[in-house]
């Protein structure tokens, strides 16, 4: 596989770095203020307390005055006393906000010569707790709105600790549910609360306030206004017409006439259209009918220009052999009105190759037409309205045709897709399906050498080999999801390929041909099923370090109409993004020993993949962070091939043949794009010859077991 270098990084990485350069120069280079009598400077700061059920990580963006040394420069930060009181006063009122309202804070410093250290000491004290909760709601049509909120749906609980920044969570919990039923002007101020505690007891009744409106000093005091929906306009933004149909534009807009105000509406209107790529920019504005509750919607959309051009150069290196690569690519992003997005991309690419033996010095090039056609919708019939208007989807359809010529052989893949995409109504899951993918791998030539080597020589005859260089037809369907949820995240994908065929071609009491195959147009098709899941776990010890673990594990099984897996759709494992201690394909399956490098990247595939992952991240300085790092893993195949002796899945074996690396790791993170540098060791070697290869931890040796990667993005 090429390691791509896009050379449009080159000015970003460029300035990043002389930024960053220039600025720890100035830095280290910056001289200390003179010191005055009585003067210190800061040296170490610290939180400490003497009760544990206070967070101390908590208090700390309360530090008034932090030391600024760094790797790069010693700290010049001269102690301020000022600072440290207002350090102190903080924490307690924050403590006090906590529940703990007898909370005290003091601080205990220490010179050593020019420097001084400070401590601050927490003492929490005893918390104080709810007893009873009362709710003073003055306006009856609220009272009886927040009835269920204010009951068993409630946050505040009795007995529960006492704290401010619970009561303000409840007043923007109520306003917000008030602001969804029409209460258009209704903000948390209108709400307060009242303490009292009792003498001598740590338990406090709270009562919440809702008065009626009060519009002003002069005034009688009247119920807070619920306001409705009169109308909805959409105006245009671009000084002419509108340039989305309207129908598509009411198909993403929540806010509806005859209902009431909502504010959850109105952000969600703004979410919707926000993700057409036609629209710009929206502003939605709310007018109010004098003398009435009555409000008149205006929705400003103005579009992106429709049409673009880009230009993309690349530079390659396949295993030393360089090249060059570029593609041109057209966008329309309204083309219907509808703001569905079409474009279509011509990419071609070229490759010096050298050193091949027995073969004309030819090069590789590749041409490759690709257009897709996106819907911002389902196009999909016996959907109701209201769940065509919740889902935020897309209906995708892509052809594309790629043309590949080297000296070994020529190939052509057609490609055609039919698939959609949504989200929930959260963003934290997102969902694709693909209706139906057909592939058509077309092998016009094979050089006779390669037929010869590695083909036909009945002593390098390769199953696996060949089948992957033989005309082949693929329809796969298949179903994936993403979730993301605080801490964790994971993945699960399942496709099929050749079940349908398959089953037509026995209805229709088609004939196998003579490898028992069915076949369509005279190729035959490839039938496995597959399923992959991944599971990503992070535990953030502070802002600047977190241990990440990683478990991935697939399986794909041919059967009917194959009895090899399309190369595609192999796992390998090794690389930047798996056990690295190994090169990409350079472990497994099993404890397969590879020999013939020129055809092992065949052979070490398999059909089952474990991967395992531990790395630890942590910030260096600047825009550098670090990384130790644990792989393990390894793949198997289901069948018994004869070409990778030992790569079988054994349930009593295969634990004996997990992989496992160490290594450290590099990453400059610009924010836009991560550049990452692993370092890995081989820990356990499976495919090994001797028990100092076996163990390469206890024996290691680095020119038999360090491998670099350099990668874009992070491995998991």
């Amino acid at each position: 596989m090429a390691a791509r270098s896009v050379l449009r990084w080159t000015d970003h990485i460029m300035a990043a770095t002389a930024t960053g350069i220039l600025l720890l120069t100035m830095a280290s280079c910056a001289a200390n203020k003179p010191l005055g009598d009585g003067e210190y400077r800061l040296h170490k700061v610290s939180v400490k307390t003497d009760d544990k059920i206070i967070d101390v990580s908590k208090l700390q963006p309360y530090i008034k005055q932090q030391p600024n040394g760094g790797l790069f420069r010693s700290s010049n930060v001269v102690y301020d006393t000022l600072l440290m009181r207002r350090t102190c006063s903080d924490m307690q009122n924050a403590m006090q906000n906590m529940g703990f309202l007898d909370a005290s804070v003091e601080a205990e410093t220490a010179v050593k010569g020019r420097k001084i250290d400070v401590d601050y000491l927490l003492h929490p004290g005893e918390p104080y707790f709810i007893r009873h909760i009362d709710y003073d709601i003055q306006d009856k049509r609220i009272a009886d709105i927040l009835s269920p909120l204010t009951s068993h749906l409630s946050s505040l609980r009795e007995g529960m600790r006492f704290s401010v920044d619970q009561l303000d969570n409840e007043r923007k919990r109520l306003t917000k549910a008030l602001n969804d039923q029409g209460f258009y002007k209704f903000h948390k101020n209108y709400i307060s609360f009242t303490v009292d505690s009792m003498h001598g007891s740590r338990l406090l009744d709270v009562t919440m306030h809702l008065p009626l409106l009060l519009a002003n000093r002069d005034s009688l005091p009247v119920p807070h206004p619920q306001y409705n929906i009169r109308q909805v306009n959409f105006v245009s933004g671009d000084g002419d017409k509108l340039h989305i149909r309207q129908s598509v534009l009411r198909e993403n807009t929540w806010i509806e006439e005859g209902k009431p105000y909502s504010s959850s509406d109105l952000q969600r209107t703004y979410n919707q259209l926000g993700r057409l790529p036609a629209v710009r920019y929206t502003s939605i504005k709310f007018n109010e009918l004098p003398d009435t509750t009555l409000l008149d919607c205006h929705i400003q959309v103005s579009t992106n220009k429709p049409n673009s051009l880009s230009f993309q150069p690349e530079g390659t290196n396949t295993s030393g052999n360089l090249g060059a690569a570029a593609s041109l690519t057209y966008e329309n992003r309204n083309l219907f009105r509808g703001s569905e997005t079409f474009s279509m991309q011509l990419r071609g690419a070229f490759e010096a190759i050298t050193g091949l033996e027995g073969y004309q010095n030819e090069n590789y090039e590749e041409y490759s037409l690709e257009s897709k056609l996106v819907f911002p919708r389902f196009i999909l019939p016996f959907i109701s309205h209201s769940y065509r208007k919740k889902s935020r989807a897309s209906s995708e359809l892509s052809v594309s045709y790629n043309l590949q010529n080297r000296p070994e052989f020529q190939r052509r893949l057609f490609n055609a897709a039919w698939r959609y995409r949504w989200t929930s109504t959260t963003g934290r899951t997102s969902y694709r399906a693909d209706v139906i993918d057909l592939n058509y791998i077309n092998m016009p030539w094979i050089s006779a050498t390669f037929k010869h080597d590695y083909l036909d020589s009945v002593s390098n005859r390769n199953a696996i080999l060949r089948y992957n260089y033989e005309d082949l037809f693929i329809m796969k369907i298949g179903f994936s999801m993403s979730h993301t949820s605080g801490n964790n995240a994971y993945k699960l994908n399942v496709e099929t390929a050749g079940n349908l065929l398959n089953a037509t071609s026995r209805v229709l009491g088609k004939k196998e041909n003579e490898n028992g195959q069915y076949t369509l147009f005279g190729i035959a098709y490839a039938q496995y099923a597959k399923a992959d899941f991944d599971y990503t776990h992070v535990l953030r010890f502070s802002p600047k370090n977190e241990l990440v673990l990683h478990a991935g594990v697939g399986i794909a099984y041919p059967y009917g109409n194959s009895k090899v897996l399309p190369f595609e759709k192999r796992y390998f494992s090794g690389g930047a993004n798996s056990v690295r201690g190994w090169n990409v394909r350079g472990l497994g399956p099993g404890k397969f020993h590879g020999t013939n490098g020129a055809i092992d990247f065949i052979n070490q595939t398999g059909d089952m993949k474990i991967d395992l992952n531990a790395e630890y991240r942590t910030f260096l300085f600047w825009k550098i962070n670090g990384a130790f790092f644990i792989d393990a893993g390894n793949i198997w195949t289901l069948r018994n091939y004869e070409e990778q002796p030992g790569g079988q899945f054994k349930l009593d074996e295969f634990y004996k043949q997990i992989a496992v690396a160490y290594g450290l790791g590099l990453r400059l993170n610009f924010d836009y794009f991560v550049l990452r540098f692993d370092m890995g060791m081989k820990a356990v070697n499976p495919a090994y010859e001797t028990q100092k290869e076996h163990y390469a931890v206890i024996h290691p040796r680095l020119s038999r077991d360090f491998v670099f990667h350099f990668a874009v993005g992070l491995p998991f």
